[in-house]
């Protein structure tokens, strides 16, 4: 596997580095910081990558490379998702990071192995109130004038959650995982194009005299594409996280730094609390898992269960496109189709009536599981296949422009009562902004599966950059994440939305990290996700259907164009779709939207050889749309 040139300085072993990890010998790792290649801030090809023993996928080439040394180094796939998220805080700041919240789903490498579910979702401070972004004239504030400031922080979750992940599936010492991160921010690197463009194009990031400092130059000037950035508050944060723990930054001199920009920021002020991150506690769930046929084969596709909506969406989607009639493309394909074929109109005006009555359930039942109870007592109700063969019933060849939340029920229920009718508990959640967000996908030389996603919300968070001292530059950015609650805490009426703002309590996410089971034989055979806040549930779905359905290897799925609806305007990936396509839809009704859909998909799936009876290697997909790669040995 060819991977990127060295370039020429080396991160030693620190002795400092490792006080927090005395009672273990220091494993031979050195880190070795790749040259960053050129990579555009569109949509640029890419081949796709052959691996075999063990591969890594994730938004910046400076981020995979750091998880490719540490799996060869024999570091786990936790290990590498260490390494690699401390990287991206760094290189990819806009995206996700320490000040954010993240879900991992993780499989241990031998066949039926044990799968598990770690939230490290942020929470609502103690002191937070349904009113929270309501403004004085009792209407909800203007999402642009909420985003900005200390007001929408929550209570970050990502180091305690990839702590606790570690603790069970690492293998080399906390401490070595952060080299390449405090490599790369002691000795600078290059900004990207994309990073670029985005500090060009942002507006308010300026207003933080920290962030202003570390990103722009004097004369508020982005620094250019290729400027070597260094950022040693960084550095310096990630030595007191590698030394002590996640305790490091929930607690003490960090602690009380994050909850002075939150609750000191002049026009936002927030109420986070030195008591709120000492109290933050990942959580471990139950994955949520599908059957999913596609003749002769049946796979598992499991994903993260609420506060999540990803897995639950996605297994909607495919389970109500499984019981459509499509003539002219039957879902479960003999063969790959042609692009024309699989993104005719037929077919994507049944992918778009799905997504209405997915994202209408999605509206009215998901939130925190801790707050709120599913509807038939379990999530997993949602996915019942009576239930969503009876929604499959209510597309027509004309859009429904706006779906209606369905009432799933027990089976027997549905069976005997097919006419059944409830008083909803909450009124369906208004349609809202959602962003950001960064994948990682990996697999390692053990079998190990891991699909990660990870953010701080909008484009660079809340906009608020914390430094140990003001002696140094950088820092790290808080999330803004209690944005993805509902402004509103009830319809006109006065019944309550599910996913109110409360004290203590996860929002709602999109994030859909995605692993794929050979029911035959037990093994993970993909392992997938994207950044894209509420689409990217369709960018997930469409990969799946692309590598599940149409024998498309991964890179071939994620190439392919976007399209989606969050059940209002049916929207489709700018210049991507003939126009008569374009026509056909808006023929049967549809509200056609083109705009950019930036994807950053990443996905690894197992492969075999000419020949070969088992599966033995690997191949890894990036969105063409950023700048991620693949690599493996």
């Amino acid at each position: 596997m060819t991977h990127f040139t060295k370039l020429g300085y080396v991160a030693a072993f620190a002795a400092s580095l490792l006080a927090g990890c005395a009672t273990q010998p220091a494993p031979p790792f050195t880190y070795t910081a790749p040259t960053l290649p050129e990579a555009a801030s569109s949509y640029t090809e890419k081949p796709g990558w052959a691996t075999k023993k063990f591969a890594v996928a994730a938004a910046n080439p400076l981020a995979t490379d750091a998880g490719y040394q540490i799996l060869k180094a024999g570091g786990s796939a936790v290990d590498a998702a260490v390494a690699v998220q401390m990287v991206l805080g760094l290189v990819e700041p806009q995206s996700s990071g320490i000040g954010g919240g993240a879900f991992l789903l993780h499989q241990d490498g031998k066949p039926n192995g044990k799968m598990e579910a770690f939230d490290g979702r942020e929470t609502a401070p103690a002191a937070a109130t349904e009113s929270l972004f309501m403004g004085a004239d009792g209407k909800p504030m203007a999402f642009s004038d909420a985003v900005v400031g200390g007001r929408p922080v929550g209570v970050p979750g990502t180091v305690r959650m990839l702590e606790m992940a570690h603790k069970q599936h690492g293998k080399l010492p906390w401490a070595t995982l952060f080299l390449p991160a405090i490599a790369l921010a002691e000795g600078g690197f290059k900004v990207s194009p994309r990073l670029n463009t985005l500090l060009t194009a942002e507006k308010f990031l300026k207003n933080d005299s920290v962030a202003a400092a570390y990103f722009y130059d004097a004369t508020g000037t982005a620094w250019p594409v290729g400027h070597v950035l260094k950022n040693p508050a960084y550095a310096a944060v990630l030595r007191q996280i590698a030394a002590k723990g996640a305790k490091a930054l929930h607690e003490g001199e960090l602690a009380q730094a994050i909850v002075n920009k939150v609750r000191n920021h002049p026009t936002n002020a927030g109420q986070l609390s030195l008591q709120d991150l000492a109290n933050y506690a990942p959580k471990k769930r139950e994955p949520l898992c599908f059957d999913y046929k596609v003749e002769p084969e049946i796979y598992q596709i499991c994903g993260m269960p609420p506060p999540s909506s990803g897995a639950i969406a996605i297994g909607q989607i495919l389970g109500i496109l499984n019981n459509t009639v499509a003539p002219q493309l039957p879902l479960e394909s003999a063969k790959a189709p042609t692009p024309n074929e699989f993104l005719s109109p037929e077919w994507l005006h049944l992918y778009l009536e799905a997504s209405r009555l997915a994202f209408a359930d999605r509206a009215q039942y998901v939130a925190d599981p801790d707050f709120v109870e599913p509807p038939a007592g379990s999530w997993a109700q949602m996915l019942n296949p009576v239930y969503l063969e009876k929604r499959s019933k209510l597309i027509t060849n004309v859009s429904m422009k706006t779906a209606s939340a369905g009432i799933p029920l027990p089976y027997d229920a549905i069976k005997n009562n097919a006419n059944a009718r409830i008083d909803f508990k909450y009124a369906p959640m208004p349609d809202q902004p959602e962003y950001g967000t960064s994948h990682i996908s990996i697999i390692d030389a053990s079998g190990n599966a891991l699909a990660m996603t990870t953010t701080i919300e909008g484009a660079f968070g809340s906009m608020q950059m914390v430094s140990p001292s003001p002696a140094m530059a950088g820092g790290f950015l808080l999330n803004n994440e209690l944005t993805d609650f509902s402004f509103a805490a009830a319809d006109a009426s006065g019944k309550p939305i599910a996913n109110r703002v409360q004290p203590g309590k996860r929002p709602r996410s999109s994030m859909s990290p995605t692993l794929v089971i050979d029911k035959t034989t037990g093994q993970v055979i993909m392992s997938a996700g994207s950044p894209g806040g509420a689409l990217i549930i369709h960018f997930t779905a469409k990969t799946l259907i692309g590598t599940l359905n149409w024998d498309m290897n991964a890179q071939e799925a994620i190439n392919l164009p976007n399209f989606g609806s969050l059940n209002g305007p049916s929207i489709l990936e700018a210049k991507r779709f003939p126009p008569a396509v374009v026509e056909a839809l808006k023929a049967k009704g549809h509200e056609i939207r083109e705009i950019d859909m930036t994807s950053g998909l990443q996905a690894i799936e197992r492969t075999t050889s000419s020949g070969a009876a088992t599966y033995d290697g690997f191949f890894g997909g990036a969105d063409p749309r950023r700048e991620g790669v693949v690599l493996g040995d």
